[in-house]
């Protein structure tokens, strides 16, 4: 009877300690969320943090984009189309732009690395694949630069035809 007891009971604190872990973890999972858009959202929280920390690490400035939208309008699916964001430093200090990261993997950036000097121009480059897409497409990628507000979107469409 003792053995039995002594089992019952460790399986009645066995379950309340799974129920406990349970409980936590749907919390846990709740917040998480409420809080993120997808499941790799916690290392792009922490990368997006650190990504601002070293765009702050410099003396600020102001830019002006070309455009922050772009339109490539109708093109074949499999097509890798790029579009040049042009950036102008309207600021007193030197623009330094510390990273450009796209939305997803089918678009590809590439960005001016060298300081942009007051009154100077830089450019952005973003190069779309649109081998697994159809229909119309809305991308977007973060610039990380010395500015007030980090980061800026800039952002681009199109519609893939078969």
């Amino acid at each position: 009877m003792k053995r039995i007891l002594g089992l019952s009971l460790l399986a009645v604190l066995t379950f309340a300690s799974c129920k406990k872990n349970e409980a936590t973890e749907t919390s846990t999972a709740a917040t998480a969320t409420t809080e993120q858009k997808d499941p790799f959202a916690d290392d792009r929280v922490v990368k997006q943090s650190d990504l601002v920390s070293e765009a702050k690490n410099h003396a600020e400035t102001t830019l002006a984009l070309s455009e922050p939208d772009f339109n490539f309008g109708k093109i074949k699916k499999g097509d890798v189309v790029e579009h040049v964001y042009e950036v102008t430093n309207t600021g007193k200090n030197p623009l330094i732009i510390s990273a450009v990261k796209p939305g997803c993997g089918c678009t590809a950036p590439d960005y001016t690395k060298e300081p942009i000097m007051p009154g100077q121009k830089g450019q952005i480059t973003l190069k779309f694949d649109s081998t697994n897409f159809d229909g119309v497409v809305y991308k977007s990628a973060e610039v990380y630069a010395n500015v007030a507000q980090v980061p800026i979107e800039i952002r681009f469409s199109a519609d893939i035809q078969p």
